[in-house]
């Protein structure tokens, strides 16, 4: 694999031996990160954690498995493990922190946004494509991301769920009215931002716009996700943001129709995009 300079972005992959063993290189920094993580929680005497690290690190090498496979479909050598341009898997501090401020929603947590940088960084290597080959195959290793994005959010609302009781003053919610109250959030996070960023933050606003209009004209099937939605999370961008997203992962996986199961996941992509900007801004 061809490597790159500081000059090119790390997402201009050439040919499909490269996308291959960067794909490859990813599921391996995710799966030594967990193994290290594991490792260090039992010896700091939380088996519980070590074995949620264990089951993310099982879910890697299933990742780096497919992988594997499709290498093997092709009928070529497997690549080496590359070097990343840059380190995409982000342990958001847990090995340094005191085992007694972690626990399993929060490792899944990590996971989840890990598993969303994947998938904007295989979109940026769909977007920058130099033939439909590679496109195609980034655009199917986005689409697998956000599979994965999905299973762990379901882990992630377990795990929630095991540590907290859901509170009793909530309400169900209509997808289009949470989308048009993150489009508030949105513009009056704006500007507060101003500038670059704030203009930023006005696209996914009008993204939203645009998402709750298409609901209101063709509306969204029944999700449980919505069942009960609490005013704290209404009233607050990130967390809004995030039960959007869930929202549809889970219309996507419950959608029959095609189409409304393409809706679903290209909505969904949007609101991951959308997140990954709002968790770099500076908190107010």
């Amino acid at each position: 694999m061809n490597s790159w300079s500081n000059t090119e972005e790390p997402w201009a992959v050439s040919s499909m031996g490269e996308l291959l063993a960067l794909a490859r290189a990813m599921e391996k920094e995710a799966i030594d990160g967990y193994l290290a993580l594991a490792e260090r929680m039992r010896a700091e005497g939380r088996p519980d954690l070590a074995e949620v690290f264990d089951r993310l690190t099982a879910e890697e090498r299933g990742h780096l498995g497919n992988v594997d496979r499709w290498v093997e479909a092709r009928h070529e050598k497997v690549p080496p493990v590359a070097p990343l341009p840059e380190p995409l898997f982000d342990d958001e501090g847990a090995a340094l922190v005191a085992p007694e401020l972690l626990n399993s929603y929060r490792a899944f947590s990590m996971a989840v946004r890990n598993e969303e940088r994947a998938f904007v960084f295989w979109t940026y290597v769909a977007a920058h494509a130099p033939s439909d080959e590679i496109r195609e195959a980034a655009e199917r290793m986005a689409m697998e991301e956000l599979g994965h994005v999905a299973t762990l959010r379901r882990e992630r609302r377990q795990a929630f769920h095991q540590l907290r009781r859901i509170e009793a003053d909530c309400g169900p919610g209509d997808l289009a009215a949470l989308e048009m109250r993150l489009a508030d959030h949105l513009e009056s996070r704006a500007a507060l931002s101003g500038g670059e960023r704030g203009g930023r933050l006005r696209v996914f606003a009008h993204e939203a716009q645009a998402r709750a209009a298409h609901l209101s004209r063709t509306p969204a099937a029944e999700t449980p996700i919505l069942e009960r939605v609490p005013d704290t999370v209404r009233d607050r961008l990130v967390p809004l943001c995030e039960l959007i997203l869930d929202a549809y992962l889970d219309l996507a996986e419950r959608s029959k129709p095609e189409e409304e199961r393409i809706r679903a996941q290209t909505f969904a992509g949007d609101v991951v995009r959308c997140l990954q900007t709002l968790r770099g801004l500076p908190s107010h």
